[in-house]
C-alpha cells in the first residue's frame, strides 16, 4: 500500500529510513528511534533566528573544510554500536534547523548519513521536549561532537560538548550579552544580539 498521507502510518509501529523513502506525502515529519514525530511549520521569529545564525555560521565556514546545512534537510543517524548502514537498519532520520559536517564522505544526495560535526536546534513551542531530550539521547548515541539549543524567549544558547568517551558535558549558558562560541571550531563566535535582533 502506497503511503500518501500522514494520517494512513501507525504511529505505535518502529519504522526504518527505508519505509520513510517510500511515503509520498508533504508532511514534515522526523524519525526518533523509529518512531514518527511530525513537524509544525516554523513560525516567522524561528524562521529568521535560524536565518541570522546561520548567516553567521555560513560566513564562518565559507573557506572552511566544512559544510552548513539548514532544514530541511535529512540527516540520517545510527547507534555506532548497534546498527549497520543499511536503510532497512537505520531508524533515526533528523532535519537539525542547522547542522555542520566536516567529513564530506558523510554526504550524498539523500543528505548526510553519520553524524554531523555539530548540530543547532531552536526551541519553539511543542517541541522542546523532544530537542531536550529525546535528540539529545540520540546526538550524544551518534557521535554528535557539539550540540547548541538556541532559546528565543530567554535569548540564550544551551551547549552541550561530547568528551572523550562520547558523553555530552553541559557549558556555561551563553545569553544575548557575550559571544557564542563554539569549543570544537575556537574561532566560530556568533553575535547573539543579532541572531535575537
Amino acid at each position: 500500500m502506497t503511503i500518501t498521507s500522514f494520517n494512513q502510518l501507525d504511529l505505535n509501529r518502529t519504522y526504518s529510513y527505508a519505509d520513510y523513502l517510500t511515503w509520498q506525502f508533504t508532511e514534515w515529519i522526523e524519525v526518533l528511534k523509529g518512531k514518527i514525530f511530525p513537524m509544525a511549520a516554523p513560525v516567522e521569529y524561528h524562521q529568521r533566528i535560524s536565518w541570522r545564525l546561520g548567516l553567521q555560521m555560513g560566513k564562518y565556514f565559507e573557506n572552511q573544510p566544512c559544510r552548513v546545512y539548514a532544514a530541511p534537510f535529512d540527516v540520517r543517524l545510527y547507534n555506532k554500536t548497534k546498527s549497520s548502514q543499511a536503510d532497512k537498519d537505520i531508524f533515526t532520520v533528523v532535519q537539525p534547523d542547522l547542522c555542520v559536517i566536516c567529513d564530506l564522505a558523510k554526504l550524498d544526495r539523500r543528505g548526510c548519513l553519520g553524524s554531523p560535526d555539530l548540530i543547532v536546534e531552536i526551541l519553539s513551542e511543542g517541541n522542546s521536549e523532544k530537542e531536550m531530550n529525546i535528540k539529545y539521547q540520540i546526538y550524544e548515541e551518534s557521535g554528535v561532537k557539539e550540540y547548541w539549543i538556541v532559546q528565543p524567549e530567554n535569548h540564550s544558547v544551551l551547549r552541550f560538548v561530547a568528551n572523550e568517551q562520547g558523553v555530552f558535558i553541559g557549558l556555561k549558558p551563553t545569553t544575548i550579552s557575550e559571544p557564542l562560541q563554539s569549543v570544537i571550531f575556537p574561532e566560530l563566535q556568533i553575535d547573539l544580539a543579532k541572531v535575537f535582533a
